[in-house]
């Protein structure tokens, strides 16, 4: 057995074979999800998923710490590799499936520039809009003075991210409108675009008021024309609902 994994590991996730991810339906888990839907329809990508019920705290055992020291899901596993190789952070799986699986480039480029470019774009919204937009969504949903303060903070935050967003989607300052984040012209659907997506994709329910939306169209746009994808669909769909799959959930 690998040192990866503790007696305690629960069978499905220490047998498996291939790529193995841990997940559950969070913005974070949902992007991991779509970009393993998206591949599977572009190459034929299999993997196996196990689910955890993060209100457990299951993910905050040793067998988990072992996998993932950060104890947060999701993890992705290659058990093709000796000895497995354990991804956490949810943008680093992002980069990690488009350079070992997307050959072709489809959600990914070739181009150094477009590479610099996109990657700036994951991390700009890894570590500034998702920090900031989990937090005025912990805070929005709790009713005290505290909370009600925290989360004007971090809305206001959050609406400075959505409109560099905007900006940059509109053509502000390029005077090109664009489709997607990064690539050349109008953009290229890619991991920068998936990595963001499911933490936005929400945003005419998450309390902004209509002033607000109005002044964010072409972000709106972008919201809509992702939804679409087939693979998308899938993503966010009942294969990883822990109420639809229990068979799926894994406990030590």
């Amino acid at each position: 057995m690998s040192s990866l994994y503790l007696p305690e590991t629960p069978w499905p996730v220490k047998d498996a074979k291939g790529l193995h991810l841990i997940s559950s339906l969070t913005p974070n888990g949902r992007k991991v999800h779509i970009l393993l839907e998206e591949l599977k329809q572009a190459y034929g990508l299999e993997w196996t998923t196990s689910l955890i019920d993060i209100d457990t705290l299951e993910q905050k055992k040793e067998w988990f710490l072992r996998i993932n020291p950060n104890g947060r899901i999701p993890v992705l596993i290659d058990n093709a590799k000796q000895p497995p190789h354990a991804v956490m952070e949810s943008s680093a799986e992002l980069m990690y499936l488009v350079n070992t699986i997307d050959k072709d480039h489809i959600f990914w480029f070739s181009d150094p520039i477009q590479q610099s470019e996109a990657l700036q774009w994951v991390i700009f919204w890894h570590a500034s809009g998702q920090p900031n937009q989990g937090q005025y969504n912990f805070f929005r949903r709790n009713d005290s003075e505290e909370s009600r303060f925290a989360a004007q903070r971090f809305k206001s935050e959050v609406l400075r991210i959505y409109r560099v967003l905007e900006d940059h989607l509109s053509g502000r300052y390029t005077g090109t409108r664009r489709e997607y984040l990064a690539g050349d012209g109008t953009g290229k659907y890619s991991i920068a675009d998936i990595n963001a997506w499911p933490w936005i994709r929400n945003l005419r329910s998450i309390g902004l008021g209509d002033d607000h939306l109005t002044a964010l169209p072409s972000l709106a746009q972008w919201v809509d024309r992702i939804a679409q994808r087939p693979a998308v669909v899938r993503g966010l769909g009942e294969w990883y609902d822990e109420d639809v799959h229990p068979e799926l959930l894994v406990s030590s």
